[in-house]
């Protein structure tokens, strides 16, 4: 009999992925709102370790949140760290303290059971060699343009930035994490370098509904305005650096689809993404509890006035 597709996926996690072992020491991080996938993962993980524990903790208001002390004083004891949760704990300073002791992470905010069975299963040395290509080509990059047929038209330096990414989804080693389903390469631009206005037109920005497009516009790396208004109320009331330009980054997993769920969807190939807020984790300067992507479909991406990308097709070779 096949096995069901979820727990294929699980099992690619856990031995593909993470490669625990049999001696590890494994946390499970969730919540109310995803405690019955998070059992899914504990169950399997129990056939490997028994050096096995999860924690529940309460659901923030927006991602980035830090985590309560005592989640926070667990982290650091593990070998690895599986996160599923509703919000995200990849840019906060819990997990950064954790990946920095060695634990390997795969966080997992918004993950449902129709993502892990549809972009966990995936072609994991085609996926990592697209995304270090692109790495590599931001790694050398020095300005960015983005622009779209709905409106995007936006640029910043990335000038002696480097490009993450390039694990790819197998984090097999001490300190390694990403999120899973992985497949985006993406880099800190330089803050106060990005001007113009980006228009989002994924379903949904972070649990905020919408079907329009919603722009924003950016001066000296600052979101300045937005035509949503609960977006604006959101930045409003966490702060300045809230509105800081942290990311950009290009899909790399060609099973991904737009679905509503951020970290699904900027996975998706044809896609880039700019967030909101912190980026301290991986090569910026504004620390922040607060982190927020913006999906731009169909996007045109110029690296140093080179076209790689045109309404969403690549003009590079992988």
């Amino acid at each position: 009999m096949e096995e069901n597709k979820l727990k294929k996926a699980i099992k690619i996690i856990l031995n593909k992925c993470l490669e625990i072992k049999k001696d590890e020491k494994v946390l499970i991080i969730t919540d109310n709102n995803k405690i019955e996938l998070a059992e899914e993962f504990f169950f399997k993980t129990k056939n490997i370790t028994n050096k096995i524990k999860l924690i529940k903790t309460s659901v923030p208001p927006v991602n980035g949140t830090e985590p309560a002390e005592n989640v926070a004083e667990e982290m650091i004891k593990q070998d690895v760290i599986i996160i599923v949760t509703k919000k995200s704990l990849s840019h906060t300073n819990a997990r950064k303290n954790a990946t920095e002791k060695g634990t390997r992470i795969a966080s997992m905010p918004g993950i449902t059971k129709e993502i892990i069975e549809r972009a966990i299963d995936i072609d994991y040395d085609l996926m990592k060699k697209r995304t270090n290509i692109l790495a590599d080509i931001l790694d050398k990059g020095n300005s960015v343009r983005i622009t779209s047929n709905t409106g995007t038209d936006i640029e910043f330096s990335i000038k002696e930035r480097k490009a993450h990414g390039r694990k790819a989804g197998i984090y097999n080693e001490k300190g390694y994490w990403g999120n899973l389903p992985e497949g985006e390469t993406f880099i800190a631009p330089i803050e106060g370098s990005a001007n113009g206005i980006f228009a989002t037109d994924g379903p949904s920005i972070e649990g905020i509904k919408t079907d329009e497009t919603v722009e924003i516009i950016v001066k000296d790396g600052i979101a300045i305005d937005t035509s949503y208004d609960k977006l604006n109320e959101q930045l409003e009331s966490i702060g300045e650096k809230a509105r800081n330009i942290a990311e950009f980054g290009i899909g790399t997993n060609d099973k991904a689809i737009i679905t509503g769920c951020i970290l699904e969807d900027e996975k998706v190939l044809s896609t880039c993404h700019i967030a909101l807020g912190n980026n301290i984790g991986f090569g910026g300067k504004t620390e922040v509890q607060y982190h927020v992507d913006f999906i731009i479909q169909k996007p045109t991406i110029e690296i140093d006035g080179k076209r790689i990308m045109e309404n969403g097709n690549f003009l590079i070779e992988f």
